[in-house]
């Protein structure tokens, strides 16, 4: 199966710094797939070479089999969007906002309402359609700029930290949509520093530390046969943090 995300030998330097050193790594359709790490680990610098917003230093991205570097705009017509700190135009209702993008997309104006309505309704926003992004507190910003991602009904979705700053109602709609999508073969790529999250949600796991990939797989995969431990155990372990869990036991 044609994978929908590929990125093959991905690097990308600033100077003499290394923020991503030879990265290859495949989503496959209807994945779920979490790329967690360390602050300054590359994260958010691999999802912007992914959606074009960074050229890499050297390297290729593939979307659905094409090469966002000779093809931008057939590649990103196949995801969607959430950065760590989503952008929205607040003087927009939430029903503008939506249209707004669809058009950017050139999606047809009457599939485009459909779709704005469905997704308002989907993300518990249909009461507040036609009220102002400024009037809205940070959990409903977040989901409208999901529903934003997924105006297009993009193949594959990339999210970093979708949860930050969400009440738990929030969070558990955001995972059981982004699970509901999954199911309805969306691909998601997302990153968070909740690992509880990640645990529970993401079918395969891959670990960035240092622009590096360290390790990739399933739970069962990244334990290796040792037992039951945590992702928490896992990633601490891998990416040298023992001694803040050493530090926390202690204060416990």
């Amino acid at each position: 199966m044609l994978p929908i995300l590929q990125l093959t030998s991905l690097h990308k330097t600033y100077g003499t710094t290394h923020a991503v050193r030879d990265l290859n790594l495949s989503v496959q359709p209807g994945e779920i797939f979490g790329l967690l790490g360390p602050n300054g680990a590359g994260k958010t610098t691999t999802f912007k070479m992914i959606v074009g917003l960074l050229q890499p230093t050297s390297g290729n991205v593939q979307i659905g089999g094409v090469d966002i570097a000779k093809r931008p705009l057939d590649a990103k017509r196949q995801l969607g969007f959430v950065p760590d700190t989503p952008l929205l135009y607040e003087k927009l209702t939430a029903t503008e906002f939506l249209l707004f993008v669809a058009d950017l997309y050139d999606v047809e104006r009457a599939a485009a309402s459909r779709r704005a309505a469905e997704l308002l309704r989907l993300f518990d926003l249909e009461k507040n359609a036609d009220d102002l992004i400024d009037s809205f507190s940070h959990g409903m910003k977040q989901k409208t700029a999901l529903a934003g991602a997924l105006i297009h009904d993009p193949k594959l979705l990339i999210l970093d930290e979708p949860t930050v700053g969400l009440d738990p109602k929030s969070a558990r709609l955001i995972k059981d949509i982004l699970r509901q999508l999954s199911e309805r073969g969306v691909s998601v790529l997302l990153s968070t520093h909740i690992l509880e999250i990640a645990e529970r949600m993401c079918d395969r796991i891959g670990i960035i530390s240092k622009g590096e990939l360290i390790a990739v797989g399933t739970m069962d995969e990244l334990r290796g046969g040792a037992g039951d431990s945590s992702l928490e155990d896992i990633f601490l372990g891998l990416t040298g943090g023992t001694e803040y869990a050493e530090i926390a036991e202690l204060l416990g």
